[in-house]
């Protein structure tokens, strides 16, 4: 006779949709096999690493396809449906592909990278922090309990800090990679302290069930879910890098090797801000009164710290081309988080995140661009200071003008048009929400960041100071420019393979 243990043990085992959850897996187990590998092969074998990974990040990517076909749940709760902790939906997908394909151009970025400074950065170290990083990164869009997010945020996290310090001997990036770390724990302590908070009063972490219990919390822990809502949202704002979160960025930036500055500037901000829209659309709509204003306020903050400091630096020319487009990228993040504001006023929030995540596709091709020429300019300027770019049509005109059309997609000018509709979806998405004021705090700082962006792309084609230096441009590096400009190229000529994300609900 069987006994009452085993029906119910039977019906808690569940089947795991290996297919849905394929795209993270395969990185983890690429990094796996990374560090498996890096301890039997021979300093000389040792590049066979970044090929290893470059194909790992590339057979994720290839994952998504057989995603196509619908939405997969999986890790669900059994006789509930809907209430699961992994699930690839549309929002997924999108997100996924960004990730993948931004750590797949950081990677090709790195393996000349490492090349030039072998000595200093080791390869078998490097690639398992990369690989499992852009591991979390990729499981966190497909996080549907509080747990799970917090999980993925931090194996998205934690290899980054390694990543930002990993250059032997270097204390400008041991600095970097501390300031990184101290403020990505205080935000993750405070989500954590929060999350808890929103656990005791609704007795749940699935996201969904969160949602509807939200509204009907018992009186005595209302101030505690209150609590517990802001709290979570502090914590998240760190991970955004939006103002007054947002010192660790030019610094860290800085002291990271350039590939993994790359990496951070859309893969982190793509974390950052993928978590902040599951707590805020999904967990938390019934406080949309509480976190609407709040983002909006962020947003306009934000961007305008960012522009103003990236305008600063250009100003003094003697900076570091990668500090300004630190600072450029706080003011980017800026834009992003204004249609997520704009959500908690609307009556189709996941429209209005589709306006975001327009933004952050454009953002993610033409900012690895930018990058990517940056990483040519260091090899020969190792400063890589803005006046190094003085000239560059004169050595390299096809890196100029690839660099000037990267610029101008970031500023939203022709014939950057892709850059130029994704503001106006954005634009857009603040004053269908009634944001008038912040639509036109947004239009301001557009026009404060031309004056920098023109600046530096007029800066290109003036007559060289001194011995040009001629670049050599590694097969890596030409493949990191030939995709970002292909993309941004095509995305430009029909961006409506990107705005449709605009137009439609993403949940």
């Amino acid at each position: 006779m069987s006994s009452p243990a085993q029906p119910l043990a039977a019906s808690v085992i569940q089947s795991v949709d290996w297919v849905a959850v394929a795209p993270p897996l395969i990185t983890a187990v690429a990094a796996l096999a990374v560090l498996v590998a890096d301890l039997f092969l021979p300093d000389a074998r040792k590049p066979l690493l970044g090929r290893v990974s470059v194909a790992g990040l590339a057979a994720s990517a290839l994952a998504l396809l057989p995603l196509l076909d619908g939405d997969r749940s999986t890790f669900c709760v059994t006789g509930q449906a809907g209430v699961c902790s992994y699930t690839a939906d549309r929002f997924t997908l999108v997100v996924q592909f960004l990730v993948l394909g931004a750590a797949l151009l950081a990677a090709l970025l790195s393996v000349t990278a490492l090349k030039d400074e072998r000595r200093a950065l080791p390869e078998g170290e490097y690639w398992f922090l990369l690989l499992s990083s852009a591991a979390g990164a990729a499981l966190l869009p497909a996080s549907r309990d509080l747990a799970t997010l917090v999980v993925a945020l931090e194996v998205a996290s934690l290899p980054a800090f390694a990543l930002v310090g990993i250059r032997h001997g270097d204390r400008r990036s041991s600095d970097a990679a501390l300031k990184f770390f101290l403020s990505s724990v205080t935000a993750t302590a405070v989500s954590l302290l929060g999350i808890s908070f929103v656990y005791a009063s609704t007795g749940t972490l699935y996201l969904t069930q969160v949602a509807g219990r939200l509204q009907h919390v018992d009186g005595q822990l209302n101030t505690l879910a209150q609590t517990g809502v802001v709290l979570t949202l502090v914590g998240f704002a760190f991970k955004t890098a939006a103002v007054p979160f947002h010192f660790w960025v030019p610094d860290t930036y800085v002291g990271a090797p350039l590939p993994i500055a790359a990496y951070l500037s859309v893969v982190g901000k793509a974390v950052g801000f993928t978590g902040l829209i599951l707590v805020t659309v999904v967990a938390f709509p019934s406080y949309a009164g509480v976190w609407g204003p709040a983002l909006a306020a962020l947003a306009a903050l934000t961007m305008t710290v960012g522009n103003v400091g990236a305008l600063r630096q250009q100003a003094t020319r003697a900076h570091s081309a990668v500090r300004l487009l630190a600072w450029s990228s706080v003011g980017q993040a800026g834009y992003l988080l204004v249609p997520i504001a704009a959500a908690a006023y609307s009556k189709d929030p996941g429209k209005s995140i589709g306006s975001t995540v327009a933004y952050a596709l454009m953002y993610a091709a033409v900012n690895l661009g930018a990058f990517a020429v940056a990483a040519l300019v260091g090899r020969t300027r190792p400063g890589n200071r803005v006046s190094d770019y003085r000239g560059l049509y004169a050595t390299n005109p096809l890196t100029a003008l690839l660099l000037a059309f990267f610029l101008l997609c970031l500023a939203g000018l022709p014939p950057g048009v892709i850059g130029l509709f994704a503001k106006v979806t954005v634009f857009s998405a603040a004053v269908e929400a009634g944001l008038g004021w912040l639509a036109v705090v947004m239009a301001v700082n557009v026009v404060i960041a031309l004056f920098y962006y023109l600046q530096w792309t007029a800066l290109l084609f003036r007559a060289p100071e001194g011995e040009p230096a001629a670049h050599r441009v590694p097969a890596p590096l030409t493949v990191a420019l030939t995709l970002t400009a292909v993309l941004g190229i095509a995305l430009s000529g029909a961006p409506q393979l990107v705005l449709r994300f605009a137009g439609t609900a993403l949940f």
